[in-house]
């Protein structure tokens, strides 16, 4: 009886939390990858029509960096979910390199089709945009940047 009297030791909680997010925001970055970034939009108000032309993420060179960056980043949220938390730190990395082509993609002339803005009034309009999956995809690598080191600075 007086054994049960004596306290067993805590076992160690291990937070997987920042973990599971990371592997979540590495998976959501290789979805927007696949989602259009860019287009190129013409309408024309005398009419009352519009054409768009979209470039997908994995059209071009950056994309696919960015859906390499983000399947490593999932790599890492596994490894930090099945081994240790403190492993999902290491996907600021890949998370960096997505920011990094994200950012080039737009400020590179390969995203948004040689930059051609024509506006002849009611008659036609012609102008580069940028589309959802890209703001996505940023969110994503951003988000993942953050939880990383949010995994790596957490109190033990």
């Amino acid at each position: 009886m007086a054994d049960d009297l004596i306290p067993t030791p805590a076992r160690p909680r291990l937070h997987r939390g920042y973990a599971l997010a990371v592997l979540a925001g590495g998976v959501l970055l290789v979805c927007c990858a696949v989602l259009p970034w860019a287009g190129l939009q013409a309408t024309s108000n005398l009419i009352g029509i519009g054409v768009t032309g979209d470039v997908r993420g994995i059209d071009d060179a950056f994309g696919v960096y960015t859906l390499v960056a983000g399947l490593a980043a999932v790599g890492c949220g596994l490894a930090g979910v099945l081994a240790h938390p403190r492993l999902a730190a290491l996907a600021a990395v890949p998370g960096g390199v997505a920011v990094l082509s994200l950012v080039m993609f737009v400020a590179g002339g390969s995203g948004l089709r040689d930059r051609v803005s024509v506006d002849l009034g009611d008659l036609l309009s012609i102008e580069p945009v940028v589309r959802a999956g890209w703001f996505g995809a940023l969110a994503c690598a951003l988000a993942i940047v953050l939880l990383s080191v949010a995994a790596l600075v957490r109190r033990a």
